[in-house]
């Protein structure tokens, strides 16, 4: 039996800053391991976004910190730092083809916000993406989930951009920092 005629294990990837980790992260978290249709979920941190945001903490440090956290909640997570070691930049179409070559034995699910989806047709090499991969993307508010989803769906010979039905989480790293910046206590945000 070869790899190709043996099951794969699918492997979901949440991709992301984590600039900091925060308990929407871990909701989206528990909400996959719970719901999702995978053997396995890793998050994986960037270590810089391609997109060229200038306020992100050191890497290594936001690495860690993830893995902190992780076993902190005690998880059954995985922390990457796969992105680490690819050239930059590294842009999410070039790990999951890494990935691909590395661990033939896998399929790979890309797990995103729909804040994310909502732009999704910016991302490097969109096409490939929707077109070879199985995308699970999580509510948030202000993004009308289904018919973003219809809308990449008609645009993807794949048609596997599947909305998750989890709670809404209104929080973002972005918000923890400005309130860290205007001295409010935010601990109970953070992983």
């Amino acid at each position: 039996m070869t790899v190709q005629d043996s099951p794969r294990r699918r492997v979901a990837l949440f991709f992301g800053s984590f600039n900091p980790l925060h308990v929407g992260h871990y909701e989206i978290m528990r909400y996959v391991l719970a719901n999702g249709d995978a053997d396995e979920l890793r998050i994986v941190v960037t270590p810089k976004n391609p997109s060229g945001k200038a306020d992100l903490a050191d890497a290594n440090v936001r690495l860690e910190n993830a893995r902190r956290a992780i076993r902190r909640r005690h998880l059954n997570v995985t922390v990457s730092d796969v992105e680490f070691h690819l050239p930059e930049p590294t842009y999410t179409i070039q790990t999951l083809e890494y990935l691909d070559q590395a661990e033939p034995d896998a399929q790979h699910i890309l797990v995103i916000g729909a804040d994310c989806l909502a732009s999704l047709q910016r991302w490097y090499r969109y096409q490939d993406l929707i077109d070879n991969y199985e995308i699970w993307v999580y509510p948030r508010a202000g993004v009308d989930l289904e018919s973003e989803c219809a809308r990449h769906n008609a645009a993807s010979t794949l048609k596997r951009i599947i909305p998750l039905d989890g709670p809404l989480w209104d929080i973002s790293s972005t918000r923890i920092r400005q309130a860290e910046l205007s001295g409010v206590d935010v601990s109970a945000w953070k992983m």
